[in-house]
This record gives C-alpha cells, structure tokens and sequence, in this order.
C-alpha cells in the first residue's frame, strides 16, 4: 500500500468528501472535485459510495443556504430573483454553479420555494455534476 492510498481510507476518504462538498456548497468558499478526484485515484471502488457521498454533502450544503435565504427578510433584494421567481424549483439544478450556485440557492429560500422539491432539483443537478467528474477520473 503505498503513501496516498494509507492516507485515503474509505472512512477517511468519504468523511472528508462528504465536509467538503458541505461546507462548499455554503457560502464558505471550496472546491471538493479535487477531494472526489483523489478519493477516486486512491481508491476507484469507491466510485459510487463517493458520488453519493459527495452529492448528498453537497445537496445538504445547497439547503443550508436555501435555509439562510428562507430567513432573510422579504423587503431585502437579492440577486438571481427574477431568474429564480421565473423557472422555480427547477432553478436549482444550475445550484452546483461556482458563484452563482450559491446565490440561487439563497434566492429560492428567500422566495420561499418548496423545500422538497428545491432539494430534489438540487441533488439532481449536483449528482450530474459529480458524476461527470467522476467518470472523468
């Protein structure tokens, strides 16, 4: 076994995917396609325990944010609104989006769209994403 892969124990590996596509997907900055694409490099039969790992973190992540929009007053104006208010829920599928991703997140709390349904579109388009990647690795 060498360096890395002792490094990247399955335990080890999905914990640390699953905190760093949590944490970003908030609005703290962080990339965790390099965590998926090193535990995959480590350890590629952990394909699909990684992609739903990730994309679970990173849906929770999304809600957390939705969930800080929700509790915004109404009277203050946000970006991505309008765009937000004009497709609903299915938004969110462009929620995996550097930058943007987290203000259409805030955007559909603030506009207080169905959480179940902000969240399925959210795992969808978050999944699409880390199943691209992974399959790239």
């Amino acid at each position: 076994m060498d360096t890395i892969t002792q490094f990247f124990s399955s335990d080890l590996s999905l914990w640390g995917l699953f905190m760093s596509s949590l944490l970003g997907a908030t609005l703290l900055p962080g990339g965790s396609e390099l965590v998926l694409i090193g535990t995959l490099k480590a350890q590629p039969e952990l394909f699909w325990p990684a992609l739903l790992v990730g994309t679970l973190g990173n849906t929770l992540g999304g809600m957390i944010s939705f969930g800080m929009g929700w509790m915004l007053p109404m009277t203050q104006q946000l970006k991505h609104v309008e765009k937000v208010r004009r497709h609903g829920s299915p938004a969110l599928l462009l929620a995996w989006l550097p930058f943007v991703g987290d203000a259409v997140c805030v955007a559909a709390g603030w506009l207080r769209l169905n959480p179940w349904k902000a969240a399925l579109f959210m795992l969808l388009g978050k999944f699409a994403r880390y199943y691209i990647v992974a399959v790239a690795v």
